[in-house]
């Protein structure tokens, strides 16, 4: 008697919830495969619309710098409306929604703190320009050439072809060093002499070289001089100025004029 109380009981377990969930499925099934589809569709419309704003905001030659971020921008909220379109379709009430919304708000608010001050500072970059795309900067002890400024995050290509991904939370807060905000920059180069060599002598060398230098600037003025001196040599310092532009291949190409200039002379009177 109880088994069969209970296979009765069962059954219409079983029979109940099968009619709800074909119930379910005549409700909202038509419901999912229309929003499968127009999420589909709402995805290609979005890369579109994406390509469309890149390209008009390429033609007008807009700003290098915002245009990543306005782009990132614009596919977020075309986003969020695809998924209000979603939800209409899908018969979710919006104050449902929207108290989820609020509450889900609350928590994420303060589990991604870091990533809403990575938005914020990505604002303040774009706003006060502290660099630009293409300016080379130095932070976090890395050297390189600004490639993007996104949302949460910029993209810094090193000097060493590596990409450098650095948080704009990061950015705001650190010492940046911006290599190409002024159109000229010095280079200082020390070397060391013995007493035995002539200042003279070396100064000449180096105005030699100065001379058939085109990459280094005449104005300002190119400055030669003793830096200090002790027991074991004097330290002569070398200021002279050239474009922010190829700054390293300027360096380079001097360092080696100079040394091919100055070796001689150094291996037949020495050095400190």
């Amino acid at each position: 008697m109880i088994e069969q109380l209970l296979q009765i009981s069962a059954d219409s377990i079983t029979h109940r919830f099968a009619g709800k969930a074909s119930d379910w499925v005549a409700g909202y099934g038509p419901r999912i495969l229309i929003a499968i589809v127009v999420f589909f569709i709402g995805q290609w419309i979005i890369r579109l619309l994406n390509r469309g704003l890149k390209k008009v905001l390429m033609a007008h030659h807009f700003n290098a710098t915002l245009r990543p971020f306005l782009q990132n921008l614009f596919q977020i909220l075309l986003q969020v409306l695809l998924m209000l379109a979603l939800m209409q379709l899908l018969g979710i009430q919006m104050t449902l929604f929207a108290a989820v919304v609020g509450a889900f708000g609350v928590a994420a608010g303060l589990a991604l703190s870091g990533t809403l001050q990575n938005f914020a500072s990505g604002v303040l970059i774009i706003l006060l320009k502290p660099f630009r795309v293409g300016d080379n900067i130095k932070t976090q002890g890395e050297e390189g050439t600004v490639a993007e400024i996104r949302l949460f995050y910029s993209v810094i290509k090193t000097y060493t072809n590596t990409t450098l991904i650095v948080p704009n939370g990061k950015l705001s807060n650190e010492v940046i060093f911006n290599l190409t905000r002024e159109a000229t920059r010095r280079i200082d180069i020390s070397l060391k002499f013995k007493h035995e060599i002539p200042f003279e002598e070396v100064k000449a060398r180096m105005e030699k070289v100065l001379a058939g230098a085109d990459k280094m600037l005449k104005d300002p003025v190119v400055r030669i001089g003793i830096e200090k001196f002790d027991d074991a040599g004097y330290n002569v310092l070398l200021n002279v100025w050239t474009s922010s532009h190829g700054f390293q291949d300027a360096k380079m190409e001097l360092n080696k004029c100079l040394l091919r200039e100055l070796q001689p002379f150094f291996m037949k009177k020495g050095t400190g």
